[in-house]
C-alpha cells in the first residue's frame, strides 16, 4: 500500500520524502484548500521546488484543491488547478464538481482524486465520478466502519485511499456546518475549521477556557491536555453533566488494521497533518514506513511493533488514540 504523507511547507515536504513517503500532498496558500492557516502551505514557486525535490527522489506530489468554489471566486479556484498542472503535480485532489470537470477538460494528463470533502460513500457515487470525470482515486470519509470500507472496496472500480493516522474528523466530511454556525466560516468555504482569528483562550478562576466565535466550547484543568478547539470536540452541559457531545478529541491510529486494509484492496494509507511541524511529519512518516513494510502477505498474523506504537502515541492529540468508526460493528 502507498504511504501518503502531509506537508504544510517545503521543509515538511523534504522531511516526508527523506523518511520514506511514497507520495506527499500539499496545498496552496489560500482558501482553495481545507487547511488554510496563517503561515501554512505553499506559494506556487515553493510548490514547484517541492515537486522537483520529490520527483528527483521518485516520490509523487498531489495538490489539494478541496474546498468548494464560492460565489465570484471561480478564477481563484481555477487558478489553483492550473498552477497544479503547471508545476507538474501528479494529481489534484478535488471535491467541487465544477473544478473536477474543469481539471478533466483542461488537464487530462493530471490524475484527478476525489477528496474526502466530497463524502462519496457508495459504489454508485464512486462509479459516477469515474465515469463522468475520469476520477482515478477516492479518499473515503472517516465515518465508515471497517465492514463498510471492505464492502465498498469489493465493488469499487477505482483506487481507494483511507486515513490511517492523525486528527479524526467525527462529522460527515464536506457536510459539516458547525464552524459556520460559530464563525460564519468553514473548511468547505474558506479552508479552515475553527479559523485562527475566531479562537480565544483565557485563563480564568474556573480553568483554561476556549471560545470559538465568542462561544464557550471547552474548559480545561491546569494540567489537562488541550488540543486545537473545534465545536464537534468540545464539552457541553447536557442535563446537568458536562461531557463531549460527539466524541472525545483523540487521534486516529490504525496500525493493527493494516493487513485487513491491504486484503480489502485499499491502495493508499493517508497520514493527516499538513498543519503539523516538519519534525512531526518526519518522525511519523518514518514510523509508518516501517509499519507498512512489515505487513505480511496473505492472512498471516500481524502485531505492530509495540515500540513503534508507543512512539506514535507521543504525537497523538490528547495523548490518546482510537480506531474511531472503523471498529463500530453496528455500522
Amino acid at each position: 500500500m502507498e504511504l501518503l504523507c502531509p506537508a504544510g511547507n517545503l521543509t515538511a515536504l523534504r522531511a516526508a520524502v527523506d523518511n520514506g513517503a511514497d507520495t506527499v500532498y500539499i496545498g496552496f496558500r489560500d482558501v482553495t484548500n481545507a487547511r488554510q492557516f496563517p503561515g501554512l502551505n505553499f506559494t506556487p514557486a515553493q510548490a514547484a521546488r517541492g515537486v522537483e525535490y520529490a520527483h528527483q527522489r521518485g516520490v509523487r506530489v498531489l495538490v489539494t484543491v478541496n474546498s468548494f468554489v464560492q460565489a465570484g471566486g471561480w478564477p481563484q479556484w481555477q487558478a489553483a488547478v492550473d498552477e497544479a498542472g503547471r508545476i507538474g503535480a501528479d494529481a489534484v485532489i478535488l471535491a467541487d464538481l465544477g473544478l473536477i470537470a474543469y481539471a478533466a477538460e483542461q488537464w487530462p494528463a493530471m490524475a484527478r482524486h476525489l477528496s474526502v470533502q466530497a463524502s462519496a460513500t457508495t459504489p454508485e457515487a464512486l462509479a459516477f465520478y469515474k465515469r463522468r470525470y475520469g476520477v482515478s482515486r477516492a479518499v473515503l470519509p472517516r465515518v465508515l466502519s471497517m465492514q463498510q470500507v471492505e464492502a465498498l472496496a469489493a465493488e469499487a472500480d477505482l483506487e481507494l485511499e483511507v486515513f490511517g493516522f492523525g486528527s479524526l474528523c467525527v462529522m460527515a466530511e464536506g457536510r459539516c456546518l458547525l464552524s459556520s454556525y460559530a464563525t460564519g466560516e468553514s473548511p468547505n468555504t474558506v479552508g479552515a475549521c475553527s479559523p485562527a482569528w475566531a479562537v480565544d483562550w483565557q485563563e480564568t478562576e474556573r480553568g483554561r477556557e476556549v471560545r470559538l466565535g465568542g462561544l464557550l466550547i471547552d474548559r480545561f484543568a491546569p494540567e489537562e491536555p488541550a488540543g486545537y478547539p473545534t465545536i464537534c470536540k468540545g464539552r457541553y452541559e447536557v442535563e446537568g453533566s458536562v461531557e463531549h457531545a460527539f466524541e472525545s478529541p483523540t487521534s486516529l491510529e490504525t496500525a493493527e488494521l493494516l493487513p485487513r486494509l491491504k486484503r480489502a484492496g485499499i491502495n493508499a494509507v493517508k497520514i493527516e497533518g499538513r498543519q503539523r511541524s516538519p519534525a512531526y511529519v518526519g518522525k511519523v512518516t518514518r514510523i509508518w514506513r516501517g509499519l507498512i513494510d512489515q505487513i505480511p502477505d496473505g492472512d498471516a498474523d500481524f502485531t505492530p511493533d509495540p515500540e513503534q506504537i508507543a512512539a506514535l502515541r507521543e504525537f497523538c492529540e490528547g495523548t490518546t488514540t482510537t480506531l474511531g468508526p472503523y471498529e463500530r460493528k453496528w455500522q
